[in-house]
């Protein structure tokens, strides 16, 4: 999944973006948050914010988490926060790496099915 996000990251903002090809010139939060999830095998085909919400178990995964509401989604992957928005990773115009947590309030919490555990996250 780092793998892949490090791919697009830094693609500019588009509205819509990953959502027709998995090869896009930009992304929007659930394209760039589908796409790692699809590199890593985890997701057929990409959803948008809403879906997510449904999307995968409830609650935290050791690994990766992902935040969705019905107009925003964000991942945590590893410690390190995926995100479109409030990153601190290059011009702040797409898919970045944040180390910074946003507040979750407001967000379902989901986590993908599938995934082996070894050690779980801390916070």
């Amino acid at each position: 999944m780092i793998e892949a996000a490090n791919r697009i990251r830094h693609r500019p903002y588009v509205w819509g973006g990953g959502h027709r090809d998995w090869s896009s010139r930009g992304y929007d939060c659930s394209g760039s948050v589908s796409y790692v999830l699809h590199a890593a095998g985890l997701l057929e085909a990409p959803l948008d914010s809403t879906g997510f919400m449904r999307w995968g178990g409830g609650g935290a995964g050791s690994w990766v988490r992902v935040y969705a509401n019905r107009e925003h989604v964000f991942a945590v992957i590893a410690g390190l926060r995926w995100d479109t928005s409030m990153t601190e990773d290059g011009d702040r115009s797409g898919p970045g790496w944040s180390e910074y947590m946003r507040p979750g309030g407001g967000f379902r919490l989901r986590h993908p099915l599938g995934l082996l555990a070894a050690t779980p996250l801390s916070g």
